[in-house]
């Protein structure tokens, strides 16, 4: 008999929830690009199904892979260049304060458009995650916006909320 302790590393199982949200992800995008309907131009061979099919067999041949990896054993390496403190606690401060702001932003963009809310969500981050500089936020914030407003509209025909500035923009 061996009563020497079982020294190995117990796989983490947890892992498998992250199989299930690829397995669900990959499945949604497999039947939604397979009902889609096709044909919208002529000289596209590709059409608009091939990606999100693609990407969906893509997740749900990784989530196989994964599913094999974790009772391996196998686990990622963590990044040498990250400048974290791994034994240091949790900023829920600023997680609140981040998704407090981009709660902020769903509820803001119909009434004040997306340059307006857009340009508040994106000074308000800089401000939560350390910059107190706030007109250069605001600043930022605001060619953030326009640039973005503009990029939707003229480059992919995508038009976002006016609201406010509807006529002036």
């Amino acid at each position: 008999m061996n009563d020497a302790p079982d020294t190995r590393e117990r796989p983490d199982y947890a892992q498998y929830i992250v199989c299930a949200v690829m397995v669900a992800v990959g499945a949604f995008l497999v039947y939604d690009g397979l009902s889609m309907p096709g044909g919208y131009a002529e000289v596209d061979p590709v059409g608009p199904r091939f990606f999100p099919i693609t990407i969906g067999i893509g997740l749900l041949a990784m989530s196989v892979v994964l599913a094999i990896a974790i009772p391996r054993g196998y686990k990622g390496e963590a990044d040498a260049g990250e400048d974290i403190d791994p034994d240091m606690p949790s900023d829920w401060r600023t997680v609140g304060l981040l998704v407090g702001l981009f709660v902020a932003l769903i509820v803001l963009v119909e009434p004040l458009g997306w340059v307006i809310a857009s340009a508040l969500f994106f000074a308000g981050c800089a401000t939560v995650l350390g910059s107190n500089h706030y007109v250069r936020n605001i600043a930022i914030g605001t060619v953030l916006a326009l640039a973005s407003f503009y990029a939707f509209y003229s480059g992919l025909g995508i038009p976002l909320p006016a609201g406010i500035l509807d006529g002036i923009l």
